[in-house]
C-alpha cells in the first residue's frame, strides 16, 4: 500500500468517524430536548446503533476483530434494553 493510499484511507476514517461524533450529539440534543419518552428512547437507541458503528469502524481502521465482536454483543445487549424499555413504557410485566 503506498503512501497516497494510506492518507487517503485514514483521511476517510476521520471523516466518517467525525460525522459520526456529529450524528451523536444530535442524537444527544434529541434525548435532552425531546418532549416525550418515547423521544427519549428512540434518541436513546439511535446513540447505540452510532456507537456500533463506531467499534465497527475502529475494528476495521485497528484491523482487529475484537471490536467487531464487542460490536455484536453491545448490539444485542442493546437491543434487549430497548424490548425492556418498550414493554415497560406500555405497562405490561
Amino acid at each position: 500500500m503506498g503512501k497516497e493510499d494510506y492518507s487517503l484511507m485514514v483521511t476517510m476514517f476521520l471523516v466518517t468517524g467525525s460525522l459520526l461524533l456529529i450524528f451523536m450529539v444530535f442524537s444527544l440534543l434529541r434525548g435532552a430536548l425531546g418532549p416525550t419518552i418515547p423521544d427519549r428512547v428512540v434518541a436513546l437507541d439511535t446513540i447505540n446503533t452510532l456507537i456500533v458503528s463506531s467499534m465497527i469502524i475502529f475494528g476495521a481502521y485497528f484491523e482487529e476483530v475484537i471490536f467487531i465482536d464487542i460490536a455484536i454483543i453491545y448490539a444485542l445487549l442493546s437491543f434487549v434494553t430497548t424490548l425492556y424499555i418498550a414493554k415497560y413504557l406500555e405497562g405490561g410485566r
